[in-house]
């Protein structure tokens, strides 16, 4: 299971810290956090490799950033100067994702990031 946490309401230029707790060993695997607003394809747009190397889609380059605790099976997102471009659900998953169980896509139940202008 993956277990998204920490979104909420900011206003734009805040900051939001999420969390992503895995109850299975991930440290192998490469770990992205993935975005969905109403109406569009979920976008990647955050990654990490199980060395620690990161990359981010240009809308979140310098602002965003990525980084994972091996022991603790937990991936987070430190997101800084949000705009309201921002707002979606937000969703940790492998990369490429998602997870499959028995046979059929898994996402966790995400987490929404709402940034007011």
């Amino acid at each position: 299971h993956l277990v998204e946490s920490g979104g909420g309401l900011v206003q734009a230029g805040g900051s939001l810290r999420l969390s992503c707790a895995a109850s299975q060993t991930i440290f192998t695997i490469e770990m992205g956090w993935y975005r969905q607003v109403p109406g569009k394809q979920r976008e990647l747009v955050a990654r990490i490799t199980s060395a620690g190397s990161t990359d981010y889609a240009d809308s979140v380059k310098g602002r965003f950033t990525i980084s994972r605790d091996n022991p603790r099976n937990t991936v987070y997102l430190q997101m800084n100067s949000l705009k309201p471009e921002d707002t979606a659900v937000y969703y940790c998953n492998a990369v490429p994702g998602p997870f499959r169980i028995n046979g059929r896509d898994f996402w966790g139940q995400g987490t929404q990031v709402t940034v007011s202008s």
